[in-house]
């Protein structure tokens, strides 16, 4: 049996406001094996407690680091040449647009824990079934 052992890896990240000029960020990835498929992203800036947290799938992160990917809401690509080292993240909240750059490496390196813990394609050993059909026939 793995372990269910939380997977928390934070990292610096660029807020693309224009060509010249980008905003220092920190992203806190966090992957929860009781919830197999998602990673939470919570963004905050250096000077600010206050975090937006965005949950995208695990499956985006890492086709995101090979080329294009995502609709709606979250967006990934690699940035430029395979060897820059960076990811594109957009996230559009509904009232804006963030573009944000990320080292693919340190993005790679917290994959490769989940994986780990979780191998792709285990996914659906980790729920608790149970417990989701429990919650979702209990009565308010």
């Amino acid at each position: 049996m793995k372990s269910m052992r939380t997977v928390i890896h934070g990292l610096p990240v660029q807020l693309v406001v224009s060509r010249e000029m980008s905003l220092s960020m920190y992203m806190r990835l966090r992957y929860e094996p009781s919830d197999p498929y998602a990673v939470r992203a919570a963004f905050t800036l250096d000077d600010s407690d206050e975090a937006v947290e965005w949950i995208i799938g695990r499956d985006l992160l890492i086709a995101g680091l090979k080329g294009p990917v995502g609709e709606g809401d979250v967006r990934l690509w690699p940035a430029g040449e395979r060897n820059r080292g960076s990811v594109y993240i957009v996230l559009k909240p509904p009232d804006g647009v963030a573009l944000l750059e990320a080292p693919a490496q340190d993005i790679k390196k917290f994959l490769q824990e989940t994986e780990a813990h979780v191998p792709i394609g285990s996914e659906s050993e980790h729920i608790d079934s149970d417990a989701l059909l429990r919650h979702l026939l209990a009565k308010d």
